[in-house]
């Protein structure tokens, strides 16, 4: 399958562009507004991947291009530049395209990280608004720790929950998550239920915080 990473230069873009490329044979596009940018990441993910005895090709272009070759779509950029992304890439996405968000809006004082979702809800159902009339919206990996993600010396025993209105979609994406070696997905509804998801990550910052001897969290059920 073909993978583009929108914002695919920033941490978390970074980290699943390791993981998917290290533990799998999907295809992996890096997207950026920069162009040159993106190229030049994905020849550093290259260089890191073949340090660790993988020999893979990652391509790097303008986000527009990167999503209009993928299958999946994932914006790995901020929260506030979901809305802007999706409105750049929309006409090269069909409902063939599965656009997935891990973005979760947050604001931080001097306590710690406080959930902060936009007037619809959550970022994920601000996605599917903004998305074109018939592409799937999956939300999914909001929880997982991009530094954790891009270390490939650490191993994973997490779940992922993910949202979304559209059960095959869903199973796509939960296969491509279960591709990560260690990463568990449990299914936690339709999109209606994306808030709940997103609202744990400021609580797992804040854990990793204030207690001693954890950091970059992540969740588990049992």
């Amino acid at each position: 399958m073909r993978i583009a990473l929108l914002g695919g230069t920033g941490d978390i873009g970074q980290g699943l562009a390791l993981r998917w490329a290290y533990d799998t044979d999907h295809e992996i596009l890096i997207g950026s507004r920069d162009p040159e940018k993106a190229r030049t990441a994905a020849e550093e993910y290259e260089t890191e991947l073949d340090s660790r005895g993988r020999d893979r090709t990652i391509n790097g272009f303008a986000n527009e291009m990167a999503a209009d070759r993928a299958d999946v779509v994932v914006l790995a950029v901020p929260p506030y530049h979901v809305g802007d992304t999706v409105d750049a890439v929309a006409e090269k996405l069909d409902d063939e395209t599965i656009l997935v968000s891990p973005a979760v809006g947050m604001k931080s004082d001097g306590d710690g990280m406080h959930y902060h979702p936009p007037g619809v809800g959550s970022v994920t159902e601000l996605v599917a608004d903004r998305a074109p009339d018939g592409v799937a919206v999956v939300g999914a990996f909001h929880n997982l720790a991009a530094d954790r993600l891009a270390n490939l010396e650490l191993e994973f025993d997490l779940d992922v929950p993910i949202v979304g209105d559209d059960e095959d979609a869903k199973e796509t994406v939960r296969l491509l998550a279960t591709g990560i070696e260690g990463l568990r997905v449990v299914d936690a509804g339709p999109l209606a239920n994306a808030a709940e998801v997103e609202s744990l990550t400021p609580l797992l910052i804040n854990v990793g915080r204030y207690t001693d001897d954890l950091h970059d969290v992540g969740i588990r059920f049992i």
